[in-house]
């Protein structure tokens, strides 16, 4: 069982992972991930299976809060559904398959590719370095390469995949609030293929703990829920007001310490 302490921690959790997915358009995964880890590891629950539960359990809850995030940047005007059609069905394909592959990853596999990739979004936005908006979005077969493959790395680290699809869609000349509402609806599909795939393949694995379908551990799945689905749409409303490219920084800068925290349990 999660003690109190361990249950406010899910609510500030969600409630920073909430609001930085409506602000930023980035699945709150990257907040969520480790600190579902460091949660089950303090309340010893998981075993080999922690890195899986973490990221079934943020796939999960981001199918609830990029719903409620899509919604408050439809209202602005600010996805341009287009993309969501050419690049979604992919995102679906490749989302679930990884998934399900993900039951064959040993967990710490799992969790040095989420660390390594980590730092890598971290790097970018701390540089603050866009692609040169050199092109315009390709045709079908190009947003569908391009969505598979984000789809399937969102997989395996439990994110919504904004932190691709926001640079590539900024690559190709979308407007950096237009981008960031479109990668908010882009990661509906991604967080519902994830979870059930990850759902599916952990649902005969032994070792989990009371209260998990599959990989995915309902306690924390519906604390985090609770703070993310009420917070996003205030993220997406200060998307058009507040200074993002700051707000980026300050969010690598979080993303380093937590990265920093889960690569020093892997060592």
């Amino acid at each position: 069982m999660l003690s109190f302490e361990l249950f406010a921690a899910l609510l500030a959790c969600g409630a920073i992972a909430g609001f930085l997915a409506g602000l930023l358009g980035v699945g709150g995964g990257l907040i969520i991930v480790p600190v579902v880890v460091a949660v089950l590891s303090a309340a010893q629950l998981g075993g080999t299976h922690i890195q899986h539960l973490a990221v079934g359990t943020s796939l999960a809850v981001m199918v609830f809060t990029s719903a409620s995030s899509v919604r408050a940047h439809h209202r602005k005007g600010a996805v341009d559904w287009r993309i969501v059609r050419g690049m979604a069905p992919a995102m679906v394909l490749g989302t679930l398959g990884g998934s399900l592959l993900a039951g064959w990853i040993p967990g710490r596999a799992l969790a040095w590719f989420f660390v390594i990739y980590a730092y890598a979004v971290a790097a970018q936005m701390l540089i603050g370095k866009q692609p040169k908006a050199g092109r315009e979005m390709p045709g079908w077969a190009g947003q569908g390469a391009a969505g598979g493959a984000i789809g399937m790395i969102s997989s395996w680290v439990g994110i919504g995949g904004g932190s691709m699809s926001v640079p590539f869609m900024s690559w190709c000349n979308v407007a950096m609030h237009r981008a960031i509402g479109t990668s908010a609806a882009l990661g509906w599909p991604i967080a519902m293929s994830g979870a059930l795939g990850y759902l599916a393949s952990g649902w005969r694995a032994a070792g989990l703990p009371w209260g998990s379908v599959g990989y995915v551990y309902l306690p924390a799945m519906l604390t985090l829920t609770l703070m993310t689905v009420a917070m996003a749409p205030l993220g997406a409303r200060a998307a058009h007001r507040l200074p993002v490219a700051r707000l980026k920084k300050a969010f690598a800068l979080l993303m380093v310490v937590m990265a920093s925290e889960m690569l020093i349990r892997l060592l």
